[in-house]
């Protein structure tokens, strides 16, 4: 039971720390739609099953005692959110999409949200480390992936909340029309973790 609480504790607190996966969320829904934020709320609940998985496996001890591995997943994830953010920061093109976004749209939020989590070593460490710090070696198999499927479906709700509240079409409608201000903030935001996580390894290396 100690272990269980320590577990929900830890995640709820990992959950609503506000970093990429915030940001990318408030990114697609405004910007998208309510279907797109859900879409790459999904996204990041997969990712973190992927996360979940390897650890699992013991991969993620590998990760947690390898500096390179960690090194790469970092620089990785620097990398992308850099990106993201850059192309947000430069875009002049106004969107306004319906709440009932494409299917390509959809694919695409997927795909955002999905990479940013698997990308992010904060979602690593906070997996890795609470799988290898507080989960007991001799916790059966089964309750380590009920841990697991609880982790994303935290991650699954909060991020669903996150894409309906910055989906309402009054908030929607309202930061659309500052959508180019809008656009350089989560820019800069973006930008900014990513420089921050690249910055951080390459310190300690």
């Amino acid at each position: 039971m100690t272990e269980l609480i320590a577990v929900a504790v830890i995640t709820i607190l990992a959950v609503i720390s506000p970093g990429a996966d915030f940001a990318m969320i408030t990114r697609n829904s405004y910007l998208y739609g309510r279907r797109a934020g859900i879409v790459a709320a999904l996204g990041i609940a997969s990712g973190i099953l992927v996360h979940v998985a390897y650890t699992i496996l013991g991969i993620g001890i590998l990760i947690a005692h390898s500096p390179n591995i960690l090194f790469a997943i970092k620089i990785a994830g620097a990398v992308y959110l850099i990106y993201i953010g850059y192309k947000t920061l430069i875009s002049k093109t106004e969107v306004d999409i319906d709440i009932n976004s494409s299917k390509n749209t959809s694919i695409a939020s997927f795909r955002t949200g999905f990479l940013t989590n698997v990308l992010n070593p904060k979602s690593t460490l906070f997996v890795v480390s609470t799988f290898t710090q507080i989960v007991s070696s001799s916790t059966g198999i089964g309750l380590q992936m009920g841990y697991g499927i609880f982790m994303s479906l935290m991650h699954l709700i909060w991020f669903i909340g996150v894409a309906v509240f910055f989906s309402h079409h009054k908030l929607r409608a309202a930061m659309l029309v500052k959508q180019t201000i809008l656009n350089r903030i989560i820019g800069v935001i973006l930008v900014g973790l990513g420089i921050s996580l690249g910055i951080i390894p390459l310190a300690n290396g």
